[in-house]
C-alpha cells in the first residue's frame, strides 16, 4: 500500500495531517526512513493533491524550515491568529522522530481564543484587590494600633499571618492547579469575600474593632491569595502561545504587588485617623467582592490547545517532586523567594521604616506607590521583549546584582529625611525587582517541562511569603528602643535585609556554570517547535 494523501478545502486553505504509519505501511517504507520534511515534500508533489503544482513545493519546504504556518482564513469571530496551526496528536512525538505514512488521520487546529482576556483580566484583579486587602492595615499602623487597641507590633501580626497562611494552604494549591485553574480561581474568590465580610464585621464600629475577628478574616484571605498567586504560570500555559506566555504571566503575577501599592497610596487617605479605619475596611471590601464575583463565569480551559505543549501530558504529583532535586530550579528558586520576602516585608513595614526619621504616613505611601509602579512600567518594557528573545538568562543574571545593590543603598537614604533618596533607590529596586518576577516563573516552568507550571509557581511564591512572614518578624525584632536616635528605627533591620539579599546575589549568577550549560534548555518551548506540523 503505497502512502496516501489527504486534504480539505478549509475556506481557501488546505490543511496537511500527518499520522503514524500502520505496522502494515512497513514494508512499502524507504527502508531507512526519510524525516518528516522529505515525506511531507513527497506528499505534496503528488499528482493527486488538488490545488497544487509540484512547483510550488520549493516555496511550501522553505516555510516548513522556517517554521512559520497558517491558520484558515475567515474563522469565527472567538478566534485570533497565531503561527503554528496543524498538529497531530501522535504524529510527531519530537525533533527526531521519524514519519510514517501521510494519509488521514485525526489532526488537531491550535487556536487561541478571544475568550482567555476575560479569565486573564479576572485572574489579574482578584491579585489585585486580595494584595489591597493584606496592606490594608500597614499603611496606617499607628492609626490602626489605636482603633484596635493593640500595640503597633500587633498590627504587623496582621500581615505576618496573612502570609503563613499562604504557606499552609500551598499543597491544596498544588492540588488543584494540577487539575486546571479555573477551580482555583473559585476558590480564592470564595474565600476573598468571607474574609472580607468578617473584617467588616470586625470594624463596623468607628468607636473601636475586634481585632480577634478582624484576624481570622485576614487569615481568610490569606488563605484566598495563593489560588491565584500561583494561577498565572497555570493558566498563561493552557490558554497562551510561547509568543505572549511571559506577558500573561506578567499581568497577574504583578498585578499583586500593583495591589499592595494602591494599598500604599490610598488608605492613608481613607483613614486619616484612628476612627476612620472601619471606613478603610469597608470601602475595600465593597470593591474586593463586585472584583471577585465575575470569577464564577470564567471558561475552564479553551475548546482546542494553543501549541502542542498544551496536550502535553504533565508529570505527576509524585514525579514532579522528583524533578525538583534538579539544582537550576534551586538556583532560581532561593533568590527568588528571598527576594519576594524582603518584597512583602519591606511593603509591610515602609511606614515604620521612614516615620522615625520625620516623614509622613502620606509619604510612605507615596515610596510605596514609586516602588510598585515603576516597576509595572519596566516590566511592561521588559515581558514582551523577552517573550520574543527568550533571553531569560541574560535577564535575570543583570536584574539580580541590581536588587542586591538597590537594598545596600536603602540602608542610607532614611537618615537623609529628604524624599528624593527613598525615591530613587525604591524606583530603581522595583524596575529590577518587577522585571525579574514573570521571567524567572516561566524559566523554572521551561526547565522543569513536563512538570505542571503551577508546582515551581506555588514553591517560588510560598517561599517568598513564608520568608516575608519571617523577615517582619526579625525586623521587628531589630527595631531600635525608645531612647535610640531616632527611637523606634529599623536601621539594623535594613542592615539585616541587605547582607541577607546580596548573600543570594550568587546563586542565579551560577546558571550555566561549571559544565551545566545543557541544564539550561528551555523544554517547552522545544516541545512547540519540534512538534508543529504546517499547513500547506
Amino acid at each position: 500500500m503505497a502512502p496516501s494523501t489527504h486534504t480539505e478545502e478549509h475556506r481557501g486553505t488546505i490543511e496537511l495531517r500527518i499520522t503514524r504509519s500502520s505496522s502494515s505501511n512497513n514494508n512499502n517504507s524507504d527502508g531507512g526512513g526519510m524525516d518528516i520534511e522529505d515525506k511531507i515534500h513527497e506528499a505534496y508533489n503528488r499528482d493527486d493533491m488538488p490545488g497544487r503544482s509540484k512547483k510550488d513545493s520549493s516555496s511550501f519546504k522553505g516555510s516548513w524550515k522556517d517554521g512559520h504556518q497558517r491558520l484558515p482564513s475567515g474563522a469565527n469571530d472567538d478566534f485570533e491568529q497565531r503561527d503554528g496551526s496543524i498538529a497531530t496528536t501522535e504524529a510527531i512525538e519530537n525533533a527526531g522522530a521519524r514519519a510514517g505514512s501521510v494519509g488521514e488521520g485525526a489532526g488537531i487546529v491550535y487556536k487561541v481564543y478571544k475568550r482567555r482576556w476575560f479569565g486573564l483580566v479576572e485572574l489579574t484583579l482578584l491579585n489585585l484587590v486580595i494584595s489591597w486587602d493584606w496592606l490594608t492595615f500597614s499603611p496606617v499602623s499607628q492609626h490602626a494600633a489605636v482603633y484596635y487597641g493593640h500595640s503597633e507590633s500587633d498590627i504587623n501580626w496582621f500581615s505576618t499571618a496573612f502570609l503563613f497562611a499562604f504557606v499552609v494552604i500551598s499543597p491544596l494549591t498544588i492540588y488543584m492547579l494540577h487539575w486546571g485553574p479555573k477551580q482555583s480561581i473559585l476558590t480564592a474568590a470564595v474565600f476573598c469575600i468571607l474574609g472580607n465580610v468578617v473584617r467588616v464585621a470586625g470594624s463596623y464600629s468607628r468607636s473601636g474593632g475586634n481585632y480577634g475577628v478582624v484576624m481570622f478574616g485576614q487569615i481568610l484571605i490569606g488563605l484566598a491569595q495563593p489560588f491565584v498567586l500561583s494561577a498565572p504560570t497555570r493558566y498563561s500555559d493552557l490558554w497562551f502561545t510561547d509568543r505572549g506566555r511571559v506577558a500573561a504571566t506578567a499581568l497577574p503575577s504583578l498585578a499583586n504587588p500593583f495591589g499592595a501599592a494602591i494599598g500604599q497610596l490610598v488608605v492613608p487617605f481613607l483613614a486619616t485617623k484612628p476612627a476612620e479605619v472601619s471606613n478603610a475596611v469597608i470601602y475595600v471590601t465593597v470593591i474586593s467582592v463586585v472584583v471577585s464575583l465575575p470569577a464564577f463565569f470564567i471558561p475552564a480551559s479553551p475548546p482546542t490547545p494553543p501549541g502542542p505543549s498544551g496536550i502535553t501530558p504533565k508529570a505527576s504529583l509524585q514525579d514532579s517532586l522528583r524533578q525538583l532535586k534538579s539544582v537550576e530550579l534551586w538556583l532560581i528558586l532561593i533568590p527568588y523567594a528571598v527576594y519576594v520576602g524582603f518584597f512583602n516585608s519591606i511593603s509591610s513595614l515602609l511606614n515604620q521604616i521612614l516615620l522615625p526619621y520625620g516623614f509622613s504616613s502620606d509619604d510612605a505611601g507615596i515610596a510605596g506607590a514609586v516602588l510598585i509602579v515603576v516597576g509595572l512600567v519596566a516590566s511592561a518594557i521588559s515581558s514582551p521583549i523577552l517573550d520574543r528573545t527568550k533571553a531569560f538568562i541574560l535577564a535575570i543574571k543583570v536584574a539580580v546584582p541590581i536588587i542586591g545593590l538597590s537594598y545596600l543603598a536603602f540602608i542610607f537614604v532614611p537618615p537623609t529625611r529628604q524624599l528624593a533618596g527613598p525615591y530613587v533607590v525604591l524606583s530603581i529596586l522595583g524596575a529590577s525587582s518587577f522585571s525579574l518576577v514573570p521571567v524567572a516563573l516561566e524559566l523554572l516552568c521551561e526547565l522543569s517541562h513536563p512538570m505542571s507550571p503551577e508546582i515551581t509557581s506555588t514553591i517560588a511564591w510560598g517561599g517568598g511569603q513564608l520568608l516575608g512572614g519571617v523577615f517582619i518578624l526579625i525586623s521587628d525584632a531589630l527595631k531600635a528602643g525608645p531612647t535610640a536616635n531616632p527611637p523606634a528605627n529599623l536601621s539594623r533591620a535594613l542592615i539585616f535585609t541587605a547582607v541577607i539579599a546580596l548573600a543570594a546575589v550568587p546563586l542565579p549568577l551560577c546558571l550555566g556554570l561549571f559544565g551545566r550549560k545543557d541544564r539550561l534548555k528551555l523544554r517547552r518551548l522545544q516541545s512547540d517547535d519540534s512538534r508543529l506540523v504546517p499547513d500547506v
